[in-house]
């Protein structure tokens, strides 16, 4: 039986595999990884590429099972690559390379390694459909991923988690929730049609925006209080200027492109702390 809805074959097998590599959202959570790994100090570079591997597995799933649902499931989607044995299989080999990762994560390095890794793999697969539907979990469901391939990435090199981590974690699990929020708004009237209750749907277009807004402000604002404790280096305070001057020209756009924006600014987000953290370039 076919795995792919559109043509036969090796390539046409391998071009919808690949379909579901969305690098838009998987680049984030791959940054994550390899930026947890680099507060620690990249004490072992095949460890962190382990680790990446599986928030790469664990991020396939959740596209792969996002697209089932929304096609085969609630009907919303117009096409989809895959068929559904096709996804099934998809699904069982994005699993089962999490798995390798994660039982080689506990071996190589510890219980608590795994543990902090695992489940990157239970928010992707649960996202559709049952996260999807509530305004809190569909929120933070995808930066909360993110938080722990922070995390992970960090722990799996440093066997610990300084404060630095969470510090980091937290703070891109506020900023990113914020920018979710105008992400779902994009789907308001369908949600709506449908009863599924994103954070739009509940309060509204425009308290929706001011939650964002109000979510991003003190992501930025934690990071400007942690460089000022110490906990953060001093540079990471330019961070928040460089996200915040991309948010205040979203403040009058369309969901969609304030949404295609912040993502980008977060990418700017992301790399000035990568700098601050590796440079140092006000250290003394």
């Amino acid at each position: 039986m076919a795995i792919t809805r559109h043509g036969s074959g090796l390539t046409a097998a391998v071009g919808a595999l690949s379909s579901q590599i969305h690098p838009v959202f998987m680049l984030p959570p791959l940054a994550a990884s390899l930026f947890g790994a680099l507060l620690a100090g990249v004490e072992s570079l095949p460890l962190a590429g382990l680790h990446a591997t599986a928030v790469f597995a664990g991020l396939y799933t959740a596209h792969v099972k996002d697209g089932y649902v929304d096609f085969f499931v609630r009907g919303e989607d117009d096409d989809h690559p895959l068929t559904a044995r096709g996804c099934r299989l998809a699904l069982a080999g994005a699993t089962l390379t999490f798995a390798c990762c994660v039982v080689a994560i506990a071996l190589l390095v510890d219980l608590p390694a795994a543990l902090l890794t695992a489940p990157g793999w239970a928010i992707g697969y649960f996202h559709a459909p049952q996260l999807d539907t509530h305004p809190v979990t569909a929120t933070v469901g995808y930066p909360t991923g993110i938080a722990i391939a922070l995390l992970g990435g960090y722990y799996v090199q440093a066997g610990t988690l300084a404060p630095v981590a969470p510090a980091f974690a937290g703070t891109f699990l506020v900023v990113l929730s914020g920018i979710k929020v105008i992400d779902d708004a994009q789907d308001y009237e369908y949600d709506q049609s449908i009863g599924k209750r994103t954070v739009a749907v509940v309060l509204g277009r425009d308290r929706a925006r001011l939650t964002a807004y109000g979510l991003m402000g003190l992501g930025l604002a934690a990071v400007l209080a942690f460089a000022a404790a110490g906990v953060f280096p001093p540079s990471a305070a330019a961070a928040p200027a460089v996200f915040g001057a991309v948010a205040l020209t979203t403040r009058r756009a369309d969901d969609r492109l304030a949404t295609m924006l912040l993502i980008r600014g977060s990418y700017l987000f992301l790399a000035v702390l990568i700098a601050a953290t590796w440079f140092r370039p006000l250290a003394v």
